[in-house]
């Protein structure tokens, strides 16, 4: 059975406020969102890009109320590891099939991820269908996060922050300190946005993918912790008001080269998945005329219904799981758990 430790809530508050600024649920995930914008055809261009400042600031919603909302947390990972040697290959594609051999209280313990990614596209869908404009931003933010957490390598692992490896703390060391280091240079250029035919196997091939670079993620760190001594592995950086350890720039550099710009790839495997997604959502949709929708505003309850539903994901008690919690220093609290699970090109064309 997982425990959980339950942390002060002015603590959290100072977490969440370093955490909007620096963690790939933050920083990654609203760039992610902003650049897959520029990827969609005319038809839908106009519209996303009047609503591309809701869609950016709203890409961390899910990491905002994790903690909050029951049932949220799985939709963010999936532990694949758990199931067996060949689970990425045998895992029931059909949430139903799953449900049937697993049983839907072991999945949502181990996560949930493709499958969440599939029903939100469908949504997204529906929402097109009716042309909801409050609906269809919403669900289309959301799905770019969950989208994105699938494409991260210990989104799909139960070693999610090297725990299990005498490595806690990788999990934002690789998805927070270096896209914090180096996503200034990343090539975020992907193409034009593709229909989807299969989109419920491309959720899985996502996790795929990440999975299959998790061995690179731990052992190479692994290898470069062994050649470095520990005074030059970390180094001190201001946080606001807050001096704090985090990873040196040499090391993290050191890092980032044996990757070979895998965190970059990642980053661009999550924006072309995302726009794809929302493209293929629009044509299964019927390809509604959303140039109706581009007099959409959020009204001044719409707004204040949104500040209060922030404020009352804040207040709730927040759990943490023992293992992401339970360190010793500020930065590996700051950049381990926060979201467990400049100038640049666009991803797709220039921003005008």
């Amino acid at each position: 059975m997982k425990r959980f430790l339950v942390l002060p809530f002015a603590f959290i508050l100072t977490l969440i406020s370093v955490c909007d600024t620096f963690a790939w649920g933050f920083f990654a995930h609203q760039r992610i969102n902003r650049l897959a914008v520029f990827c969609l055809p005319e038809p839908m261009s106009a519209f996303f890009k009047r609503n591309i400042v809701y869609l950016t600031e709203n890409a961390v919603n899910p990491d905002r109320r994790r903690n909050a909302v029951k049932g949220e947390a799985p939709k963010h990972f999936i532990d694949i590891d758990v199931y067996g040697d060949s689970a990425l290959w045998k895992m029931p594609r059909r949430w139903q099939d799953a449900v049937a051999k697993y049983t839907e209280d072991t999945l949502q313990e181990y996560g949930i991820v493709p499958w969440e990614v599939n029903r939100m596209k469908y949504s997204l869908q529906k929402a097109f269908e009716r042309k909801d404009a409050k609906g269809i931003l919403r669900i289309a933010s959301d799905l770019g996060h969950y989208i994105a957490d699938s494409n991260v390598p210990l989104h799909t692992t139960e070693n999610y922050n090297g725990q299990m490896t005498g490595q806690k703390g990788i999990h934002g060391f690789w998805e927070s300190r270096l896209p914090e280091l180096f996503s200034d240079k990343y090539d975020y250029f992907v193409g034009q946005a593709d229909y989807e035919k299969h989109v419920q196997q491309r959720a899985w091939n996502s996790v795929i993918a990440a999975h299959s670079a998790l061995d690179s993620v731990l052992g190479f760190e692994k290898k470069l912790n062994a050649e470095w001594p520990e005074d030059k592995k970390y180094s001190f950086e201001q946080r606001g008001n807050v001096t704090t350890q985090v990873y040196s720039r040499e090391y993290s550099k050191a890092y980032d080269k044996m990757l070979g710009n895998q965190v970059e790839r990642r980053m661009r495997a999550s924006i072309k998945q995302v726009a794809d997604f929302w493209y293929t959502a629009w044509v299964d949709a019927g390809q509604p005329n959303l140039d109706d929708l581009l007099d959409f505003k959020l009204s001044d309850e719409d707004l204040k219904e949104q500040e209060e539903e922030r404020k009352l994901w804040q207040q709730k008690t927040i759990n943490v799981r023992t293992e992401e919690s339970a360190m010793i220093t500020i930065d590996e609290i700051l950049f381990g758990s926060c979201c467990n699970h400049k100038d640049h090109r666009s991803a797709c064309k220039d921003e005008h």
